[in-house]
């Protein structure tokens, strides 16, 4: 584990929990929530203080009134406490009021001219504060490990990252998609960091943040960085994915750590098929998927008279996949052989509905 070269004074054969609401909303419902935390052995707390909103309108966070709020639960407690930061105002109060630890978010990871004002500031301020870096909201390795250099080339001596999913377009089981091969080959081109699982992040859901912890230590990470609120229902943001602290414990103390050590070439490449076979697993269910809405077609165009195959209808479909095969790096040949077996079982699934 890393723990100790994050924090000083916290077990380092432990993971790394750091936990607390998505946002500082009022200091009784920060001092609350840290109280339940403490009880049930939390070490670092975490707490929004300025929350960068996709739209504008949205809460954005309580801003400076809200740190004082953090170093009354540093008094109370005794538990460190963290914030995120994306300029070099946010650096220099956070600094300035005693915050322990300091995280990056994924949007301000994608913007080398704001990492580098953050970089600067750090390198100015002449203080040892940890900082931890999310991945970029679009997968991107390069980017993700330039944005950690950059605090790194500040002469910042503990440097981490967080793995909080990527960004992608239309409905999907997760919030934002794990990718988990970005994160080991992160881990495999810089192997003296320690990576953070963010779990709530990931999976948006509450539901899903056991599961999603589990995973996450089966596959080597440091530690996690959960979202926990004393009235997750009644959150000012990101209500969906925070858990009470109770629950939190209990999702805790039901994981199975492994030894926190980081996988060697063999066990990358393990857990990388273990990732392929979940995805295979994903692509089965969605093709099953996809066959139950064939043989409904297939009823609607017996019931009004009409051919099972829809000449027209696959050129249309195989131009549209073909580019987004392009887009996805695959080759023309590959989709067209594969969309032929799902049509061919398509027209087959609406044949025997034919036949009925």
């Amino acid at each position: 584990m890393y723990t100790k070269e994050l924090l000083p004074g916290l077990d380092p054969k432990k993971p790394l929990i750091i936990c607390g609401p998505c946002s500082a909303e009022t200091e009784e419902q920060v001092l609350d929530t840290a109280h339940q935390l403490a009880s049930y052995g939390a070490k670092v707390f975490r707490a929004g203080i300025w929350k960068p909103r996709t739209k504008p309108g949205g809460f954005e966070g309580v801003g400076v009134k809200g740190l004082p709020w953090l170093k009354r639960v540093k008094e109370e407690t005794g538990m460190y406490v963290s914030t995120e930061v994306a300029t070099k105002a946010h650096v220099e109060a956070a600094l300035e009021a005693g915050v322990d630890l300091l995280w990056i978010g994924a949007r301000t990871a994608a913007n080398p001219f704001a990492m580098q004002e953050i970089a600067d500031t750090l390198a100015a301020s002449g203080k040892d504060v940890p900082v931890l870096v999310k991945n970029p909201v679009n997968p991107d390795l390069e980017l993700w490990i330039g944005a950690i250099q950059r605090i790194q080339n500040a002469g910042v001596k503990r440097v981490g990252a967080i793995h909080r999913g990527f960004s992608a377009y239309g409905k999907h089981l997760y919030r934002n998609m794990p990718q988990w091969h970005i994160p080991i080959e992160l881990g495999r081109r810089m192997p003296d960091i320690p990576i953070i699982c963010d779990p709530s992040h990931i999976g948006g859901k509450r539901e899903l943040i056991a599961p999603l912890s589990q995973q996450a230590f089966d596959m080597g990470f440091d530690g996690l960085i959960i979202e926990s609120h004393c009235n997750p229902d009644e959150a000012w943001s990101d209500a969906s994915q925070q858990v009470t602290p109770e629950v939190l414990n209990l999702i805790i103390n039901s994981l199975v750590p492994r030894n926190g050590a980081k996988p060697d070439s063999t066990e990358s490449l393990t857990l990388l098929r273990q990732e392929i076979d979940r995805l295979d697993n994903e692509l089965v269910d969605l093709l099953g998927k996809r066959m139950r809405i064939c043989r409904e077609i297939g009823l609607y165009k017996k019931e009004h008279g009409m051919k099972v195959v829809q000449g027209a209808r696959y050129s249309d479909m195989m131009k549209s996949r073909e580019e987004l095969a392009r887009e996805m790096e695959m080759s023309d040949e590959f989709i067209r052989r594969v969309y032929a077996a799902i049509h061919e079982e398509s027209v087959r699934q609406q044949i025997e509905v034919f036949k009925k």
